[in-house]
């Protein structure tokens, strides 16, 4: 399973080259963790009387009882006539037609593949695959034919979405149930129903049936996310168990006196929960690592700023990291406005800073004078040093990778508290799905007199009637922004 895909038989070092390049497949294992993006059923052979206009792709199998070409020049194309004990279906083609009338021969009994069409009450079919029946062929394939997602590049080299077939059933025919041994538990396999890892592996890429297909695709669907937890969960219980965090002991008069004499409103009960979480959190002794989910106008970053405070109250600076000059920008001016008659320094860092600013923010969180630094991808430079970094808010935290976050756990003996907020709207299983290393928590309630953010999804054929809609509104003298 770990020999290089050169030496598959049918590979070669160029092939090779190309497939590591190009699909990143490396190794064997690789090639059977490639998987079909759809399959073309040809285990049936259809009646051509039993075609209609709703029928999908399929495989018809008649006599050739003639062809022709039909015009010249651009309209120039092959028809042949295939008939069956029920009916007759057209074949055109507009391209390749002198190889296909080549082989094409009245008399002999055909099998074509394509999506049928009706025009004047005839069955037609265009550009169908086409090849010689024989009573080996009556019954159909035994299996889907998979299609696989290719380039260019592999497809001059001969590795087309269906050449790639060609070297995964080789490979699976080498193969047996003992080279994928069973990785789950039995008593999952009986809860679930699951059919065996090497019937999934075998099934993905050659279904027998549609009915198979889906037993393949669950079952290794299951298993990823499955192990996928497994190492979140690991990630998370070694955090719990073994990282070491600041201690914010108490809260002071820098976050009292904004509450109390600054805050133009009453938080909800939902900010109060979360910012009651954050707290128990940052007492601990170990690192918060904690996802703040919520829409638009929920209160995410108040509740992020009084966390700051907190921090600041215990000695210890905030950075705010956004993914955007824009909205980096925005909090800065949103947070410097709330906090303009309190002894709090805020300043923006971002990648249109000036030199000389620059040096200068650099100076103030060395020494410390900078109680709060919001900015870009700067904030994580090397030159930016804190002499005291004990909280970190990632705004949008999907933007940014890991390592660029880990960098923010390098600018103290101990690693900042990490507060990432995001409005994409998660449900929260999905969400202890995809961010299973972070605790979780969620602002469900809207300050009053916020309306409810309404979320619609469209597919592409609607994108005329959404333009329409997004017109409508513009005219109102609303807005609309596109992502």
């Amino acid at each position: 399973m770990s020999s290089p895909i050169e030496y598959l038989k049918g590979v070669g070092p160029l092939k090779g080259e190309l497939l590591k390049k190009e699909l990143g497949i490396f190794t064997f294992k690789d090639l059977l963790e490639y998987y079909p993006f759809r399959h073309i059923d040809k285990t049936r052979i259809e009646k051509i009387a039993s075609l209609t206009p709703e029928t999908d792709y399929i495989q018809v199998a008649g006599r050739l009882t003639g062809s022709e070409i039909i015009g010249e020049k651009r309209a120039r194309r092959l028809v042949a006539y295939l008939q069956d004990d029920t009916g007759e279906i057209e074949l055109t083609w507009f391209q390749g037609i002198n190889w296909v009338e080549k082989m094409l021969e009245p008399g002999q009994v055909y099998l074509a593949f394509g999506k049928p069409g009706f025009f004047m009450s005839k069955v037609q079919m265009s550009h169908p695959e086409i090849e010689l029946f024989t009573p080996e062929k009556a019954g159909g394939k035994k299996f889907l034919e998979p299609i696989y997602s290719s380039t260019e590049k592999l497809k001059t080299r001969g590795l087309s979405g269906r050449s790639i077939g060609k070297l995964t059933m080789p490979l699976l025919q080498q193969l047996s149930q003992k080279d994928f041994p069973e990785n789950l538990p039995e008593s999952i396999l009986k809860q679930y129903r699951f059919i065996s890892r090497w019937d999934a592996v075998c099934n993905i890429h050659f279904p027998s049936t549609e009915e198979m297909y889906t037993h393949a695709v669950r079952r290794l669907k299951f298993e990823e996310l499955f192990f996928a937890q497994l190492r979140l969960g690991l990630l998370r219980s070694v955090r719990h168990r073994f990282s070491k965090g600041w201690v914010f002991d108490k809260v002071g008069d820098l976050f009292n006196s904004f509450y109390n004499n600054y805050l133009a409103f009453e938080l909800t009960n939902a900010q109060k929960r979360v910012l009651k979480e954050i707290r128990k959190d940052a007492g601990t002794g170990k690192q918060m690592n904690r996802l703040l989910q919520g829409d638009v106008g929920s209160g995410k970053t108040i509740v992020a700023l009084l966390s700051m405070l907190i921090a600041a109250d215990n000695g210890f600076q905030s950075v705010l990291m956004a993914p955007t000059e824009i909205l980096a920008t925005q909090h800065f001016n949103g947070i410097s406005e709330l906090l303009k008659d309190m002894p709090v320094k805020v300043r923006l860092l971002t990648g249109s800073t000036r030199i000389k600013q620059r040096r200068e923010i650099a100076g103030a969180c060395e020494d410390g004078s900078l109680t709060i630094l919001i900015g870009t991808h700067a904030v994580i430079e090397d030159k930016v040093i804190f002499k005291n970094l004990g909280f970190a808010v990632i705004d949008e935290q999907h933007k940014f990778g890991v390592a660029q976050r880990a960098k923010l756990w390098k600018k103290n003996v101990l690693p900042p508290h990490i507060l990432v907020m995001t409005a994409t709207p998660i449900p929260r299983t999905l969400a202890l799905t995809a961010y299973g290393d972070l605790d979780y928590s969620v602002i469900d309630e809207l300050p009053p007199g916020r309306q409810p953010v309404e979320t619609f999804h469209r597919y592409e054929n609607k994108r005329p009637q959404v333009m329409d809609f997004i017109k409508q509104e513009l005219v109102k003298g609303r807005q609309a922004y596109v992502v």
